[in-house]
């Protein structure tokens, strides 16, 4: 059998604006709502290099190690790792770990004081003193048609609680592989003008579609639309 090779790509996730405009009331979603949102978030990317989108699925294949650096003044150990380990009972399909072994994690989260989020997304996350540092909080992914490699968080701890809770759902859920953002998501934390702080049906919704077993990373849009209704009604018999 022949082996095809993909160099790997990144894309860049930021919380760009603070927490812009306010949250919309809670209404029913309708089945249309939630698989445009999927297709906006899940294809594409906030920030892409070189400008090139990979319209393909990038998820996690396997278990997602998480290594939490906590540099900050406050520590936020508890309150990450409690969000991590949760992530196992909300998206089915989806096994995350704690590792104290930084070797063996596939999804750094960097903890930090505001003066420190530049630096460290420079040593920690793109090792290049030089490179641009957006946002007020990032989170990396480098990917091939096979699914994520790695992951790399930064979040900024000292910029309130709203932005702390925020910056920490948000970051880590994207860098399990819905990378893009839209200002049309009323109802997700992937659109920098909500003020959603919590994991909504919404997103959850979305990520419990991705890590569908029948959601194959290299996917193309196109491809899997056909299952997307099917893959949604799964989803929402698991997500109440």
């Amino acid at each position: 059998m022949s082996r095809r090779f993909f160099l790997p790509a990144f894309a860049l996730v930021l919380i760009a604006a603070g927490l812009g405009a306010s949250s919309t009331p809670a209404r029913a979603l309708t089945d249309n709502e939630v698989i445009r949102g999927f297709n906006l978030t899940v294809f594409g990317a906030e920030f892409a290099p070189f400008g090139i989108q990979s319209r393909y699925v990038r998820k996690f294949n396997g278990p997602v190690r998480f290594h939490v650096y906590n540099l900050s003044r406050k520590d936020r150990n508890t309150s990450v790792k409690r969000f991590i380990l949760s992530l196992n009972s909300l998206i089915y399909g989806l096994k995350t770990q704690v590792t104290n072994n930084a070797g063996s994690a596939n999804f750094n989260v960097y903890i930090v004081d505001r003066a420190d989020y530049v630096q460290v997304a420079r040593d920690r996350v793109y090792k290049r003193r030089t490179a641009p540092v957006p946002g007020k909080c990032l989170v990396r992914s480098v990917f091939t048609r096979n699914g994520i490699m790695r992951s790399d968080a930064v979040i900024v701890s000292d910029g309130g609680e709203a932005l702390f809770q925020r910056c920490m759902r948000e970051e880590i859920l994207q860098g399990l592989g819905p990378l893009n953002e839209h200002p049309s998501l009323r109802y997700s934390m992937f659109n920098d003008r909500s003020r959603h702080t919590k994991f909504t049906r919404f997103d959850r919704l979305i990520l419990n579609m991705l890590y569908d077993r029948r959601i194959r990373n290299g996917d193309s849009q196109e491809k899997i639309q056909a299952l997307l209704p099917e893959v949604l009604g799964s989803a929402k018999r698991r997500v109440r």
